[in-house]
């Protein structure tokens, strides 16, 4: 196997949990000696490489890992070193010992110090790791602009999907003792693995036809006389384009509403303190069957706080939670402490006690079955609780929670431990689950695939995120929000020609609001019918309906405005 990386190379590694992504970043980047072949750098070349595992000296302070002896004056000088300490340590004390640190901390101290040096080349092992959603977007813009577009380089495994499409260029797939090498970001690894499924099911579609009429001429006696075969290659786009939504909102919807009634949980007017420090403010959250939503919110926000009070483990300081007859909230913990009970116990043996068949997708399917779906192996059932690695344990706990048949799901950061390949595993098993879905995860990828909707805690209150992940990071660019002790802004009272004028201008936007759907419907199908090749015209279709997007967000709001301006005068 020959492989290279070039000046100006933005490459992400992918593949499945133990076949030797971290491996191939060692041996690349010169910290491991090869068993045959030869790695060769050229002279003068600078590298530089983020391991996976902790290595900084505990006795060091968080200044020394980062900088060294470099006088004070010339790092606080340097622009490129001040935005790292900005984007990756402004919560992490600046003389603090590393010993002293949490694993999130000294993760992204370990990350700031291989980000200072001017190295040619940075090879990252889950450098997303321990980040949030806003430490990552940083990460991702500052690898964009780090170098000039054809100098420098980076090699990078992650889990994470949003960022290698933000940031790769490159996607190398590491799979059966090999590298197979794909062009662009993981969007587009995906088609073109696709494609090469696809093309392979055909060759052996047809290798198996040449075959049987072989053995058909062999039988009969005259030499066997063959074709070379031909196929024609489809575009990837038109692999898709008869493919389903991925969820079926309107029946998931119905199988909810029919599980769990019209009443799920209600919070109102709640705030949370502990001690003197308030965590929550005066949040309504009334959350309905079937919804999908997502919890956005930096680290400490509260967001654990609000999960609390919707599985009921935690009591309000002030206000009222109501919760429907029927519901049965189950989590997924960041933990799996729950297997410490069945530790000693056959995978097979565990899935048993719970059930004996499932429904996914409308159909039947056996623990089992759903285990392999999950990337399990058969010869694995049989392996005890406790020698499974963490993503496998991750997987069983998933599943023995959903075979409990919960109406009511809770996943707090679902994708740690987790490969791109079980992430995506995971998401389809989700995606026919008839049931109010909660996430907390600084996956963006995965959060903006599973839900519907996001919100995000910002000072203390919980805020609906029509524009998503997007609108939660620009909220966060503007700064803090308005002080709680200020009063907000009363609606201006109208007058009667003024009321009438308001009726008016809500009449046209409803009109134009009904429009919206069809439209943003159209721009996707121009968005999924166009040359997935063309990345200026492709650009152009998404740009548009962005603009359609944001046009029915500002309707929206404007429409809310009016009404509370009526309300107001009535």
């Amino acid at each position: 196997m020959t492989l290279g990386v070039n000046e100006g190379d933005r490459i992400g590694i992918v593949g499945r949990n133990g076949d030797g992504k971290s491996t191939l970043l060692r041996l690349l980047s010169g910290r491991l000696t090869p068993d045959s072949g030869r790695v060769t750098m050229r002279r003068g070349v600078t590298v530089k490489m983020l391991d996976q595992s902790d290595t900084l000296d505990p006795g060091q302070t968080v200044s020394h890992a980062v900088v060294g002896n470099t006088p004070e004056h010339t790092w606080a000088g340097d622009p490129r070193v001040r935005d790292i300490i900005d984007g990756l340590l402004s919560g992490v004390p600046w003389e603090a010992v590393v010993g002293d640190l949490s694993g999130g901390q000294r993760r992204r101290v370990a990350l700031a110090s291989v980000l200072v040096g001017d190295h040619d080349v940075l090879f990252l092992d889950e450098p997303t790791n321990h980040l949030d959603i806003q430490g990552i977007t940083w990460l991702a813009g500052h690898l964009r602009r780090r170098w000039a577009p054809n100098g420098g380089g980076f090699v990078v495994v992650t889990h994470d999907r949003w960022f290698l499409d933000a940031i790769c260029t490159t996607t190398w797939e590491v799979h059966d003792r090999m590298v197979e090498p794909f062009e662009g970001g993981y969007a587009a690894y995906i088609l073109q693995r696709v494609e090469r499924d696809r093309m392979a099911a055909v060759t052996e579609a047809k290798r198996q036809n040449l075959m049987k009429k072989e053995l058909a001429w062999l039988r009969r006696g005259p030499p066997a006389r063959t074709t070379k075969a031909k196929f024609r290659v489809d575009a990837a786009n038109a692999l898709i384009a008869d493919e389903p939504p991925v969820r079926d909102k309107v029946e998931l919807m119905r199988m909810a509403t029919s599980r769990l009634g019209n009443e799920v949980v209600d919070l109102v007017d709640v705030s949370v303190s502990y001690g003197d420090q308030k965590v929550l403010h005066d949040v309504t959250w009334l959350i309905k069957p079937g919804e999908r939503s997502g919890i956005l919110g930096v680290n400490g926000a509260g967001k654990s706080t609000l999960l609390k009070l919707v599985t009921g483990a935690l009591a309000p300081t002030s206000g009222r939670v109501k919760r429907g007859k029927t519901i049965k909230v189950a989590t997924l913990t960041q933990e799996p402490a729950d297997l410490d009970a069945v530790a000693d116990e056959r995978v097979s043996d565990v899935i048993k006690s719970e059930r004996t068949a499932y429904v996914a997708g409308g159909k039947e399917m056996t623990p089992s079955q759903l285990l392999e779906r999950l990337g399990f192996k058969a010869a694995q059932l049989s392996n005890p609780v406790g020698k499974l690695s963490g993503g496998q344990k991750r997987r069983l706990q998933l599943l023995l929670i959903l075979l409990n048949e919960p109406n009511v799901l809770v996943l707090d950061e679902p994708s740690n431990d987790l490969d791109t390949e079980m992430l995506a595993a995971m998401e389809d098993l989700l995606d026919s689950w008839p049931g109010t879905l909660l996430v907390v995860s600084h996956d963006r990828y995965l959060m903006e695939r599973v839900t519907d909707q996001q919100f995000a805690i910002l000072d203390g209150r919980l805020q609906h995120m029509p524009g998503g992940v997007d609108q939660y990071l620009d909220l966060l660019k503007e700064g803090p929000a308005r002080p709680a002790q200020e009063a907000p802004e009363q609606p201006r009272k109208l007058d009667a020609q003024a009321a009438w004028e308001a009726r008016k201008e809500i009449a046209s936007i409803e009109r134009k609001l009904a429009k919206m759907p069809a439209q943003i419907e159209e721009a996707n199908q121009n968005i999924a019918s166009h040359d997935q090749s063309d990345y200026l015209g492709l650009q152009e279709h998404v740009d548009s309906l962005k603009i359609l997007q944001a046009r029915q967000s500002e309707l929206e709001t404007r429409w809310l405005e009016l009404t509370e301006q009526l309300e107001a005068a009535s």
